[in-house]
C-alpha cells in the first residue's frame, strides 16, 4: 500500500525547516548505508547530532501527531526520529531494501520498520529527475510531490531515487514500526477507517456506522501488537 498525504508540513512549519536546512552541515550520505548501500547510493544527509537537524525532525514529528491520514495509515507503535538528506546534479540511490531493525540513536531501543516514509522538502519545479521509485506487489510507482507532501510505503519494498539531473532535492524520510504487522491487514483497516470516515460524513445511518467502527475496533484488538 502506497499512501500520499498532501500538505503534512504548514507553510510556516515548510519554511522553517527549509531556512535550517539550507546553510546546514551535509555530508557524505554513505556514512550511514550498509555495505550494500553504500555501493549504490551518492546523495548527502545531515548529521543527526546537528540542532539543526533535531529542530527539523521535531517539527516533521508534530505534523505527523496531528495527521488523522497518517495514523490511520500507519497505526504507528513507534516512529523512527526523521533525517535529512539532499541529492544534487548526480545524485541518486540505485536499488535497494531498507534494513528491517534500527537502533534509536542514543537509546537501547531497536524497532521494526514496517513502513518507510518521505517527506518532499522541495517543490518539484526547483529540480528535475530525482524521482522515489517504489516496486510492490501492484506494480512500479514513480512519486515526486510538492513540498510538504508525504508518501508512505511498506519498508519490505524495492525502491530507488533517480538521478537527479538539475538543481536539488531535498526531503526528510524516516521508518515506522506499525501497532499493525501484516501490510495485508493494515491495508484493510486503512480501507475500512476510510470507508467509516467517509459514511460518517455523509450522515449514514447511525446503527451502520456503528456495526462497522465496532468491526473495526475488534479486527485493530486481533491484529494490534502494543
Amino acid at each position: 500500500m502506497v499512501v500520499r498525504i498532501a500538505r503534512l508540513l504548514s507553510s510556516d512549519e515548510l519554511t522553517a525547516i527549509r531556512a535550517g536546512l539550507e546553510h546546514a552541515p551535509w555530508a557524505d550520505g554513505r556514512l550511514t548505508a550498509g555495505y550494500q548501500s553504500a555501493a549504490v547510493k551518492s546523495n548527502l544527509q545531515l548529521p543527526q547530532d546537528q540542532t539543526v537537524a533535531r529542530e527539523a525532525a521535531e517539527l516533521v514529528l508534530q505534523a505527523l501527531e496531528r495527521s488523522t491520514l497518517f495514523m490511520s495509515a500507519a497505526l504507528p507503535r513507534h516512529v523512527y526520529p526523521p533525517l535529512f538528506n539532499r541529492y544534487e546534479s548526480g545524485m541518486s540511490f540505485g536499488n535497494h531494501i531498507d534494513n528491517a531493525l534500527r537502533q534509536v540513536p542514543g537509546t537501547p531501543h531497536r524497532l521494526r520498520t514496517d513502513l518507510s516514509a518521505t517527506v518532499f522538502l522541495s517543490a518539484p519545479h526547483e529540480y528535475d529527475g530525482g524521482e522515489l521509485a517504489i516496486e510492490d506487489t501492484f506494480g512500479a510507482h514513480s512519486v515526486k510531490l510538492e513540498a510538504g507532501d508525504l508518501v508512505l510505503y511498506p519498508a519490505s519494498s524495492v525502491h530507488r531515487v533517480e538521478p537527479v539531473t538539475r538543481g536539488a532535492r531535498m526531503a526528510a524520510f524516516f521508518w515506522v514500526q506499525s501497532m499493525v504487522r501484516d501490510d495485508g491487514a493494515r491495508s484493510l483497516l486503512f480501507e475500512l477507517d476510510t470507508a467509516i470516515r467517509e459514511l460518517a460524513a455523509k450522515a449514514a445511518d447511525r446503527d451502520c456506522l456503528v456495526r462497522l467502527t465496532s468491526c473495526y475496533h475488534n479486527l485493530v484488538r486481533r491484529w494490534g501488537d502494543l
